[in-house]
């Protein structure tokens, strides 16, 4: 059974320069116990689909088509009221950047404790002895809850954000870019963490990252996306042995293989689209080398070549057995 549905989806920003189509028609779905991936080059729209599952969409951003399911109900139909039933219980997010998220003025477990308190029926006591819980859930000592938010480490302050995020014992985590601005070393260590925590609790996940590299460390499915559309979806072991699309290829080969032979990383040709005037035809068309005249004036729909394996190229069959 599907636990989140995503149907149509279309969240776009209305700027005065124009209309920033930042997610354009995007549908997934994940089941209980999940744990995709969704990669993809920044400002692909990764975030957005985050935030509007959320219902946290900035002004002047809008969600202006399609349905998000949890569980069944469409939870863009509710009212804020309504929808306090599934944030943080249903559906928690480990936000981009962990000092940004926490307030510097308030310390950590004050902050932790605020999340519990407003979703779940417990007094300020129990509340903190929950969020020391939770710290050393995550690898922290309980004592850190007298800490503010800047007298902890980058990796300590992400781990923090874990535990906020795990509050009120939630069924889908959102992980938006959780290894952002640390180093390799603690990023390792971050999505472990994550990774194991998940395994604990039997949390249905969605990572967003431009790393396809964590993509296969930690996940069992992988949605690619580029210029706000998904391009691939597919297992992660199906992905990196059979990638179908131009664009899914070139991030693999942009990164390292610890495994496989040293080769020569390929860079993507080209800059990311603008949204506000996207083409016609395939949004990669201009910046893949197999384009031909009907990638620039058709897109191409996203289709299922083979079981549980969708790709959106008119040309996928050509071009694989080029590579082979």
């Amino acid at each position: 059974m599907n636990i989140l549905e995503v149907k149509n989806l279309r969240t776009y920003f209305f700027t005065p320069f124009g209309t920033v189509k930042a997610v354009d028609g995007v549908s997934f779905n994940l089941e209980k116990g999940d744990a995709v991936g969704l990669v993809g080059e920044s400002g692909c729209g990764k975030t957005t689909i985050a935030y509007s599952i959320m219902r946290l969409i900035p002004l002047p951003g809008k969600i202006v088509e399609g349905e998000i399911l949890v569980n069944g109900e469409n939870i863009l139909e509710l009212n804020e009221k309504q929808f306090k039933k599934y944030r943080w219980k249903e559906l928690s997010m480990v936000f981009q950047g962990a000092m940004a998220a926490f307030n510097p003025l308030f310390k950590i477990g004050n902050q932790i404790s605020e999340a519990i308190l407003y979703h779940i029926d417990m007094s300020k006591d129990e509340a903190m002895n929950r969020s020391r819980e939770l710290l050393e859930l995550v690898g922290i000592d309980a004592d850190r809850v007298n800490n503010y938010p800047w007298e902890l480490s980058g990796g300590m302050r992400q781990r923090a954000m874990i535990a906020m995020a795990l509050a009120a014992n939630p069924t889908i985590l959102l992980a938006d870019e959780p290894t952002t601005a640390i180093d390799v070393i603690v990023s390792t260590q971050i999505m472990d963490l994550i990774k194991n925590i998940r395994e604990r609790l039997n949390l249905t996940m969605l990572l967003i990252t431009h790393d396809i590299s964590v993509v296969a460390q930690t996940c069992d499915q992988v949605i690619v996306m580029y210029a706000g559309k998904i391009v691939e979806k597919s297992s992660v072991t199906t992905i990196f042995k059979n990638s179908y699309h131009p664009y899914t290829t070139a991030l693999i080969k942009a990164f390292p293989s610890i495994k496989g032979p040293n080769r020569d990383l390929e860079g993507i040709p080209g800059n990311p689209l603008d949204l506000m005037n996207p083409p016609e035809g395939c949004r990669f068309a201009p910046r893949c080398n197999y384009a031909k005249e009907k990638c620039l004036n058709k897109d191409p729909p996203l289709i299922e070549v083979e079981e549980n394996h969708l790709v959106s190229c008119h040309y996928w069959k050509e071009i694989l057995e080029n590579v082979q």
